[in-house]
């Protein structure tokens, strides 16, 4: 019994010498670059990517209460990281003319497969589920814009060309 106690202290002891060590936040609030700067966001869809999208995919994370506590907000900041290293949408406008095409294309791919949002989310954030009516207005505003800049751009600049 005095080891399971000992280990128990120990691992209260290192949880909170862990609290001092923060991530920083994801919150910049840059809107510099953000999709809506060159592409028109209907209100339905603001609300949908708010909602489902934004907390991995932009520069402004609502963060709940548990992300004050290490690990968990190394977890999560690790998820945020890897969420916008794939889209970011604070940061859409400043993708070349190829990669947003691409992205549009992977975002209607993710929804549609249930990849996106995270199953892992949902358990949480039940907010975040999508119908099956938020699911098309996503999907045809993404069509909506990769028709738009299809007429726009020549052909060849919509390809991402290998290295």
């Amino acid at each position: 019994m005095k080891i399971f106690k000992r280990i128990l202290i120990f691992l209260l002891v290192i949880l909170i010498v862990l609290q001092a060590f923060r991530t920083p936040k994801n919150s910049s609030g840059d809107m510099t670059k953000d999709i809506s700067k060159s592409y028109i966001v209907p209100p339905d869809v603001k609300v949908i990517l708010a909602k489902a999208c934004n907390d991995c995919h932009s520069n402004n994370t609502r963060y709940p209460w548990y992300a004050e506590v290490q690990p968990v907000s190394w977890w999560l900041g690790g998820h945020i990281k890897d969420g916008k290293r794939h889209l970011n949408f604070s940061e859409f406008d400043g993708y070349r003319i190829a990669r947003q095409y691409q992205k549009l294309e992977e975002c209607i791919k993710e929804v549609k497969e249930g990849g996106m949002p995270l199953p892992s989310y949902l358990i949480i954030h039940k907010d975040a589920v999508l119908t099956d009516a938020e699911k098309t207005a996503l999907y045809n505003w993404c069509d909506i814009l990769r028709d738009t800049i299809k007429a726009t751009y020549p052909a060849d600049s919509l390809v991402i060309k290998k290295k």
